[in-house]
């Protein structure tokens, strides 16, 4: 098996993305293609292992692809960067998955454009891993569309579903729409369609409209939304995280009682830290494209990339492409 990492793709590139792939060469003893300006990716490489590693390599692409291009503008006139070569090693099979923390529009059009979209599969769509009470969950649709129609809706459920099943090992995922209420009424037009189309599908267990005071309780496995909202969701929820940080490193400096009672406490904070770090994950895979194709943060570090990688292992030894594929169809032949 063999990873591909856009080498040239982050805020931190290429030496926090060459660090990290190093990272999970050596724990997860996987084979890591470093796509990118290959004297600038060998330097880094130089230096953070003098001696080399016989399971990571290097292929040159001659462009880079910044943070702030357009994605319209990558597809027309940076077909030699990182970003479409890297993707390409997986078109082609010479590699088994992509890595990217680099821009997040550009890595979804590139994707769609090289890898298209798998049988049945409408729109792709981008899942996030969210810790829960009981563990994790996955929020689906995060942003990749953001005007979705109601058979995108039973898609993203569909693929969701397939994602919790294979890397987050829960057996029966149980499917909640996310809405402004719990009843069936509650919502616009589109997610009271969606609600029925879900209702209908005999494949997914369905356990109906969660609110967004749900989002962490666990109620639901997989929550399906439309990616404008899921996006806004995600990014409200990870502001409301680093408030509550802030406000808790301000109190620490009260008085020596605080920091005293914050010593004591401090395992559990660790712990409660581990869970909630969204590095733990690497990234967000982009489902329903023809190969296993994860987006990473464009703040991603080397323990970032390095999990990313972990989770794009996991999901090639799961084939969550032909199980998405499976279900589709299953889905589709059940309702």
């Amino acid at each position: 098996m063999k990873i591909a990492v856009d080498a040239m793709g982050g805020d931190h590139a290429p030496h926090e993305i060459v660090k990290g792939a190093v990272k999970a060469a050596q724990t997860y003893d996987v084979n890591v293609v470093l796509v990118g300006v290959k004297d600038e990716v060998q330097k880094h490489l130089s230096q953070i292992l003098p001696h080399g590693d016989s399971r990571i390599s290097i292929v040159h692409a001659e462009q880079v692809v910044n943070m702030d291009d357009k994605p319209s503008q990558i597809i027309r006139s940076k077909r030699r960067s990182s970003l479409h070569v890297g993707l390409g090693l997986v078109k082609e099979g010479e590699a088994s998955a992509f890595y990217s923390a680099g821009n997040t529009g550009a890595v979804m059009a590139a994707a769609i454009l090289i890898l298209r979209t798998l049988d049945g599969i409408d729109r792709p769509a981008i899942a996030t891993a969210l810790p829960s009470l009981n563990g994790h969950s996955v929020l689906i649709d995060a942003g990749a569309n953001v005007d979705s129609k109601v058979e995108n809706y039973l898609h993203f459920a569909i693929m969701g579903s397939a994602y919790a099943k294979a890397i987050l090992g829960i057996e029966t995922p149980k499917v909640g729409l996310l809405s402004i209420g719990e009843e069936d009424v509650k919502g616009n037009e589109i997610t009271k369609s969606a609600f029925v189309r879900l209702k209908e599908c005999k494949a997914l267990k369905f356990i109906g409209n969660i609110e967004p005071k749900e989002l962490f309780k666990g109620i639901a496995d997989v929550m399906v939304c439309d990616g404008f909202i899921g996006n806004v969701a995600l990014k409200s929820s990870e502001a409301v995280a680093s408030f509550i940080g802030s406000v808790f490193k301000g109190e620490l400096k009260r008085s020596l009682l605080v920091k005293l009672g914050a010593l004591l406490m401090y395992p559990a904070l660790l712990r409660i830290k581990h869970r909630a770090d969204p590095d733990e994950y690497g990234g967000a895979p982009l489902l329903g494209v023809g190969g296993i194709c994860l987006i990473g943060h464009g703040r991603a570090n080397a323990d970032t990339v390095k999990n990313g990688v972990r989770v794009a292992k996991d999901m090639v030894l799961s084939k969550m492409n032909e199980s998405i594929k499976i279900d589709v169809s299953n889905s589709l032949n059940l309702l």
